[in-house]
C-alpha cells in the first residue's frame, strides 16, 4: 500500500489513518501526513496494566532538515490557529509490516520508518538519510507527554525532571516516577529544553466527535545530527517505557518485526505453492494485508499469562463476545491454534455464575459481565476450533467441565449485574430488564435504553440452541449417549418454541425479540450457526434471507435497522449522545456480512434441487467476489491504510468509515469469507 505526493496533499493526507501494535495492547498510530487529529493518535500509546490502562508517552517526533542556515520542517501540525507544512516535502507513504515515509528537501532524500518492539512498550524510528553536496543537520523535537489516553492534557506547565546521559535522555513528567521515560539518539547532541510547551495541537476527529480537542504537550529537548555532504546516514531514535534503550538499534527492530510477521503469514499455509491462487500477487498481497491486520488484535494479558483479542483500536480493550466473534477469522483461519487455546482460557478463565466475562475494566481489570450472549457464543467457537485442530482431549479436560456450568446455569436463573437470565417454561431464554442491556445492541444514554432488547431475543435463543446441540454432540463423544439425552431434549424443545414463536408471516422476517417486529440482522444467526434452529431449506429460511437482501443488505455490511422503521438513523456523527442514538439504528456492520454468508452455506448444504444448488453456487460466489473487492480497495485506499473500521454510515449514495479505524470483527470475518 504506497500512497504517492498527488495521494498525500493536506485535503487527502489528514483523512488517512494507520496503526501498527506492540501485542500488548499498546500501539503507534496517525495519519498517512505526520498530522495527529485524535487524542488517540500517537507514536507511542503504552499499556501501564497491559493491555489496558493505556497512555500516551510520545505523541511524535517533529523532525527538521537545516542546510545553509534554513530550517525544512518535515512534520505536519494542525492547530487551533495554523498548520505547518511539511507534508509538502513528503514524496510518499507506504505501509506494508511498518509505516514508512520518504521525503525530498533540495537534493536531500530523507526516509522514516516507524516500528514497535513486539510486547514492550518500545517504538523505534529509523532515519535513512541521503544528503546532497552540503553540510545539513537534522533536528528531532520529541513530543511527549503522560496521560490517559482517553482524556486530553491542557495544562500550561509540565513538571519535567531530566537525567541526561551522552543521548539517553530519562524523563519523569508531573511526578509519574513509577513510569520513567525514556529517549535515546544513536547519535549527535542532545539540547535541553525548559518549560518548552507545544500548544494548541487540535484533534479534528475528536471535534467531530464532541470531545475535547485542543491540547498541550511538552517538548523537552531536542536531539541534533550533523551531515557531511554527500554522505549516507543511518540514525535511530527510541522511546521506551524500558530502561536499556541504548542497546537497540531501529534497523534490527524493523527486521525483526519483518521476520515475525512473516513467519505469521508462512505459517497459515494460504501462499502454499499447492494453491493455485498463490501464485496471483494480488492474492498474495491480499493474503500477506489480512493476516498483519489480524495479528494487531493478538494480544497477551501478562497478569493472566495469556492470550486475548482485543475488541478494536484505538480505545476498545478485550471483549468476551467480540473475541468469540473474531475468533475464527483471526487465529483458526490464520492457523494459531496456540494463541487460540489461550483466548478460549481466557474466556473461561473468570467465568462466573455461567457467565464468560463481557469484558475487563481498563483501569483495575476487573471482570464484567454484562453479556447474554459471550457464553453462548462459545460453544460455536470451541466446536469450529476441533473442526481445525480434532484436540477433542485437551477440549475435555480444559474446556468441557466449563460448558456443563453454562448449560446449567442458563436453566436456572442468572442474575449477576442485573442480567436476568433464565429459560422460562417455552424452553426460550429470555434475559436483561428495562435497564440492562446484555446483548451486543447495548448503547445506553444515562439509563435511557436506545435499542431495547430485553425478553427472548433472536439470536440469543438461535444461540441457545446451538448450544444445545453442540452439548449433545460433544457429550456423547466425551461423556456418552446416556448424560447427551437430556441436552437433546432440550434442544428439541427450543426449537418447536422458537419456530413456533419468532416466525413473523406479515412481514415475512423472524421478531427479533418476542414483541418486536421491527427488521434487523439478529435474525440471521437462525441460520448461520452450525445447527440451525430455522431449517435452512425452510421457505421461511428463504424468506428470511430475502427480506435481509432487501432491506439490510450493503456492499460494506448489514444496517442494524431496516430503513422506514421507527428510530431509523443512517448516520453517525456529532457527539456522544447523537452517535449511541444511531450505534445500532440504522448504521451499516460489516462483521455482520459474516451471518449472511455463513447462512447462504448453510442453505446450499441442504439444498437438494441441482438448479437451485447452482443459483446458491454462483450467488454465494458473487458475494465473495464483492465483498473481497469492496474490502480490498477499502484497505488500499480507505480510511485506515491496511484494516478495517468499525462500522459505516451512508446519505444513501456514499459510505463513510466511522467508529473505530481498526476492528477485529470487521477484519476477520471479512477476511473468513474472502480466502
Amino acid at each position: 500500500m504506497k500512497y504517492e505526493k498527488d495521494e498525500i496533499s493536506l485535503e487527502k493526507g489528514i483523512e488517512k489513518e494507520w496503526i501498527i501494535a506492540n501485542g500488548i495492547g499498546g500501539y503507534s498510530s496517525s495519519t498517512i501526513i505526520g498530522a495527529n487529529t485524535r487524542k488517540y493518535h500517537g507514536l507511542l500509546v503504552a499499556p501501564m496494566m497491559p493491555p489496558g490502562s493505556r497512555h500516551l508517552i510520545l505523541s511524535k517526533v517533529d523532525e527538521a532538515i537545516i542546510v545553509d542556515g534554513k530550517s525544512y520542517g518535515l512534520y505536519t501540525n494542525v492547530c487551533k490557529d495554523n498548520i505547518s507544512d511539511g507534508y509538502k516535502h513528503l514524496k510518499s507513504f507506504e505501509k506494508e509490516y511498518i509505516p514508512i515515509f520518504t521525503y525530498q528537501v533540495e537534493d536531500i532524500l530523507i526516509k522514516k520508518f516507524i516500528c514497535l518492539e513486539h510486547g514492550k512498550n518500545t517504538v523505534g524510528i529509523y532515519y535513512y538519510i541521503k544528503n546532497g553536496e552540503k553540510a545539513a543537520k537534522l533536528t528531532l523535537a520529541p513530543v511527549v507527554n503522560f496521560r490517559g489516553f482517553h482524556t486530553t492534557n491542557t495544562s500550561e506547565h509540565f513538571d519535567v525532571k531530566q537525567e541526561i546521559e551522552n543521548n539517553k535522555v530519562s524523563l519523569i513528567i508531573d511526578n509519574n516516577s513509577q513510569h520513567p521515560i525514556y529517549t535515546y539518539v544513536s547519535e549527535g547532541r542532545y539540547i535541553k529544553h525548559e518549560n518548552d510547551i507545544f500548544h494548541n495541537m487540535y484533534y479534528i476527529e475528536e471535534e467531530k466527535r464532541g470531545q475535547g480537542a485542543v491540547e498541550n504537550h511538552v517538548v523537552p529537548g531536542v536531539y541534533e545530527v550533523d551531515i557531511e555532504p554527500n554522505e549516507d546516514k543511518y540514525i535511530t531514535f527510541v522511546c521506551s517505557l524500558e530502561q536499556n534503550i541504548e542497546e537497540i538499534n531501529a534497523k534490527d527492530l524493523i527486521n525483526k518485526e519483518i521476520v515475525r510477521l512473516s513467519t505469521l503469514i508462512y505459517n497459515t499455509d494460504l501462499l502454499d505453492d499447492k494453491r493455485k491462487e498463490a501464485k496471483d500477487i494480488d492474492y498474495i498481497n491480499m493474503v500477506k494485508n489480512f493476516v498483519v491486520a489480524t495479528d494487531n488484535f493478538v494480544v497477551y494479558r501478562p497478569s493472566f499469562a495469556l492470550y486475548t483479542l482485543i475488541a478494536g483500536y484505538p480505545w476498545f480493550l478485550d471483549w468476551g463476545r467480540d473475541s468469540l466473534i473474531s475468533f475464527e477469522g483471526t487465529l483458526l483461519k490464520t492457523r494459531r491454534f496456540s494463541e487460540a487455546k489461550e483466548v478460549l482460557l481466557t474466556c473461561i478463565r473468570d467465568m462466573k455464575y455461567g457467565l464468560v466475562p463481557n469484558g475487563y475494566s481498563g483501569y483495575d481489570s476487573r471482570p464484567l459481565y454484562n453479556s447474554v450472549d459471550a457464553s453462548l457464543l462459545l460453544f460455536e467457537q470451541v466446536k469450529k476450533f476441533l473442526s481445525y485442530t480434532n484436540e477433542y482431549e485437551w477440549v475435555r479436560e480444559y474446556i468441557y467441565p466449563s460448558l456443563v456450568k453454562i448449560m446449567n446455569a442458563y436453566q436456572e436463573r442468572i442474575d449477576i449485574d442485573g442480567n436476568n437470565i433464565y429459560m422460562d417454561e417455552d424452553y426460550l431464554i429470555s434475559s436483561g430488564t428495562e435497564n440492562i442491556q446484555n446483548t451486543w445492541m447495548d448503547a445506553k444514554i444515562g439509563d435511557f435504553v436506545v435499542t431495547p432488547r430485553n425478553g427472548k431475543a433472536v439470536e440469543v435463543n438461535s444461540l441457545w440452541y446451538n448450544a444445545l446441540k453442540i452439548m449433545e454432540e460433544l457429550t456423547i463423544l466425551l461423556r456418552g449417549k446416556e448424560e447427551a439425552k437430556r441436552y437433546g431434549e432440550l434442544a428439541k424443545k427450543c426449537k418447536k418454541s422458537f419456530n413456533e414463536k419468532f416466525y413473523n408471516k406479515k412481514r415475512k422476517s423472524l421478531y427479533d425479540v418476542l414483541g418486536d417486529s421491527k427488521i434487523r440482522p439478529n435474525q440471521l444467526f437462525a441460520l448461520s450457526l452450525s445447527y440451525t434452529v430455522i431449517d435452512a431449506n425452510s421457505e421461511i429460511a428463504k424468506e428470511i434471507v430475502n427480506t435481509i437482501e432487501k432491506k439490510l443488505l450493503t456492499p460494506y455490511g448489514l444496517r442494524t435497522l431496516a430503513k422506514g422503521e421507527a428510530g431509523y438513523r443512517e448516520k453517525y456523527e456529532g457527539d456522544m449522545i447523537k452517535r449511541d442514538m444511531s450505534y445500532h439504528q440504522g448504521v451499516i456492520w460489516p462483521w455482520l456480512l459474516g451471518l449472511y454468508y455463513d447462512a447462504l452455506r448453510n442453505m446450499l448444504k441442504v439444498e437438494k434441487n441441482k438448479q437451485e444448488k447452482k443459483k446458491l453456487e454462483a450467488k454465494i460466489a458473487e458475494f465473495k467476489s464483492k465483498t473481497k473487492e469492496t474490502f480490498v480497495k477499502e484497505m488500499n485506499h480507505g480510511k485506515t491504510v491496511g484494516s478495517i473500521c468499525e462500522l459505516y454510515d451512508t446519505d444513501g449514495k456514499k459510505y463513510r468509515e466511522q467508529g473505530t479505524i481498526a476492528q477485529a470483527w470487521s477484519v476477520a470475518e471479512v477476511f473468513r469469507i474472502i480466502i
